[in-house]
């Protein structure tokens, strides 16, 4: 069961859908915002608290894209990506510019659904470290990881927002430092995505991670590809109450 006080904003152009979603979302339990584009969706976010969005690709003005940018930036609300087209590259943008998850069109409201209790889930689960609860912050090579805000902060002091599921992949990595990880073994220690839809997720995770870190893609110092194994953390990793 959801809690009574989740708030999904859904923000697509196409009238038709908002209403069905609203409708279908709140005889499940949701209440349920909407918004046609940008400008409504920010209105929205500033008047009311909410859990999570389903944004659209395809949207008059400022796409969807550059609409999940400009919210990773602000924020770590969840994200729903609705995409028309089913091309791989839209789905790695979508994820890029900080996604959780995405949904091709035509979809059924009952997928959607279940992919807005997964997501919720796998955010209200963390941390999923049985030690997270009593470390506030852990800190490498001259970065800061708040436990508790999921902020990440650089050595110049500067504050990031992180997606919710960029924070598990980094905790993963901070809290198992200089050991190659699998993908598969990343998948399951984050609750992430099942390998079959997408099994690049974890590689788009890392290059955005590595943006973050300012780790060099090709010759990264930070978060290393270790040939047929996976990805390890090159840091030693303090943790502070």
């Amino acid at each position: 069961m959801n809690s009574s006080q989740d708030r999904i904003l859904v923000v697509d152009d196409d009238a038709e859908i908002r209403q069905l979603l609203q409708s279908y979302l709140h005889r499940n339990g949701y209440q349920v915002s909407l918004a046609a584009e940008g400008k409504a969706m920010w209105n929205v976010l500033q008047q009311a608290h909410i859990d999570l969005i389903v944004l659209d690709l395809m949207l008059p003005g400022v796409d969807g894209l550059e609409l999940c940018r400009e919210l990773r930036a602000q924020c770590k609300i969840p994200i729903i990506m609705l995409t028309a087209r089913g091309d791989e590259m839209d789905r790695i943008l979508g994820l890029e510019m900080g996604a959780d998850d995405y949904l091709t069109k035509p979809f059924s409201a009952r997928e959607l659904l279940a992919r807005i209790k997964v997501v919720l889930r796998r955010v209200r689960d963390l941390p999923i470290d049985p030690l997270a609860d009593a470390t506030r912050e852990l800190t490498f090579s001259g970065w800061k990881l708040d436990c508790h805000s999921q902020q990440l902060i650089s050595p110049d002091g500067v504050l990031l927002a992180l997606s919710s599921a960029e924070y598990r992949l980094l905790h993963v990595l901070l809290t198992h430092p200089n050991r190659a990880l699998s993908r598969d073994q990343l998948l399951d220690l984050t609750q992430g995505r099942d390998a079959g839809p997408f099994d690049r997720s974890i590689d788009v995770l890392i290059g955005r991670l590595r943006k973050r870190l300012r780790d060099d893609a090709k010759q990264p110092q930070l978060i290393k590809t270790v040939r047929g194994r996976g990805y390890l953390l090159a840091s030693k990793v303090s943790s502070n109450g």
